[in-house]
């Protein structure tokens, strides 16, 4: 190759992971927004303040089930038609849901745009990181799938910002940000794995295939479980940090748009840590093992706050933050335990089950509560997913600098 074409080629890669970075910023605007203004906008459009934490519940568990099913569409669709019709065709989709969340009026309508907001946010993640890991060599794809995290986390903190001047002008922003987007990624390049494979006869995003070998799918699994604790601390301990300050007679109200803003900060530092220790030791499974042990000490630390001040709230929704920044490695995980004929499959719905997970997450924190009280269920549910998430761990082979340019079998793995 010569040097021209060795720059241009260099040049593709580099657009390509700014454009999955920006694409991953808007998703995490965007699947953050209502958490930021749960309270603002249900008060504006009537909701009393006795139901604001079931009606909120209620609306961000459809988005969940809408992020299930789109995993599920997308995935397919990448595997099938290309990773860059997915880019394509989800930010569109959740760009012109947020502009009609601006408008909504009632719950019924606001929890319907959600879920439509929730299928297309369901694509972004699993796209971008399926063409990062298939195109950087193997040695480099781990910085690549890290970058797009910290650029994209950095979506929560400008949710945070601009939520500041209004709900709805929140929401008209999301839905432009996703429209520059948009005209950003004409660009855009397909994957070299997934045009060697495109007019082939194997099977290509056949979601069953996972269910087709018992070590498959108990792979598969295993990649969702082990992601499940850091959903569980930004959506159950940061997102009700109203509720569970008051369990802990905090001083003053806690605000969950604050604590989201400083969790998912530190979440982009955590994954600059977690990928850069991942390099340091090629072991993505011990970056993981690091992670989930000290996730477990910051929610400790958070649980255990009795009479929490605003800056001990502050600092400790960082820390959690920092201790759950393993976003983009369990990510790249998801992507190296597959083929490239079910890679954006699994890497699409992986992420998307993790986070529809918080509805039985939901549904089992709440149960705790009825019995043990928000702090104590706070412990019990933090302690259960951590010890499933580092079983599923251990079942995991480790994967770092694994050849990703194979087919999965339908009968096996290849």
């Amino acid at each position: 190759m010569t040097d021209t074409a060795s720059t241009k080629v260099s040049r593709n890669v580099i657009f390509l992971v700014l454009v999955a970075s920006l694409g991953y910023f808007v998703d995490i605007y965007d699947l953050l927004i209502f958490t930021i203004v749960r309270k603002a906008s249900l008060h504006d459009i009537g909701v009393a303040d006795t139901d604001m934490l079931s009606q909120g519940q209620f609306i961000i568990n459809v988005q969940m089930f809408g992020l299930l099913l789109g995993g599920l569409l997308w995935g397919v669709i990448g595997d099938k038609m290309g990773r860059i019709k997915v880019l394509f065709g989800s930010i569109l989709l959740y760009s012109v849901a947020n502009f009609a969340n601006a408008f909504v009026t009632d719950v019924n309508t606001y929890a319907i745009i959600r879920f439509i907001a929730g299928i297309g946010l369901a694509g972004e993640l699993g796209a971008g990181i399926t063409l990062v890991t298939e195109t950087l060599s193997k040695e480099k794809r781990g910085y690549g799938t890290m970058i797009v995290a910290v650029i994209g986390l950095f979506g929560a903190a400008a949710a945070y910002a601009v939520a500041k001047h209004g709900w709805q002008h929140a929401y008209m922003v999301g839905g432009g940000l996703g429209i520059v987007l948009l005209l950003l990624r004409v660009g855009t390049f397909e994957s070299g794995m997934f045009k060697s494979v495109q007019d082939s006869e194997v099977s290509k995003g056949n979601f069953f295939i996972l269910f087709t070998s018992a070590e498959r799918f108990k792979k598969y699994l295993y990649c969702i479980l082990i992601g499940a604790p850091l959903w569980y601390v930004v959506g159950v301990l940061v997102t009700l940090s109203p509720e569970f300050g008051k369990a802990l007679g905090a001083a003053e109200p806690l605000s969950a748009g604050e604590g989201v803003f400083y969790t998912y900060i530190g979440i982009a530092i955590g994954d600059i840590f977690a990928g850069l220790l991942a390099q340091v030791t090629k072991s993505r499974k011990l970056t993981m093992a690091v992670f989930l042990t000290l996730s477990v000490v910051s929610a400790f630390v958070y649980l255990g706050s009795k009479g929490i001040t605003h800056d001990k709230f502050v600092w400790t929704c960082f820390a959690m933050g920092c201790t759950v920044g393993y976003w983009a490695t369990f990510v790249t995980i998801a992507a190296e335990q597959f083929g490239t004929n079910i890679r954006s499959t699994v890497t699409t719905t992986v992420p998307n089950f993790v986070r529809g997970s918080l509805i039985p997450i939901n549904m089992a924190f709440n149960a705790f509560v009825v019995h043990y009280g928000m702090v104590t269920s706070g412990y019990i549910m933090m302690v259960i997913l951590t010890v499933i998430s580092l079983f599923s761990l251990s079942q995991l082979k480790e994967t770092f600098g694994k050849d990703l340019n194979y087919i999965e079998e339908e009968a096996g793995i290849s």
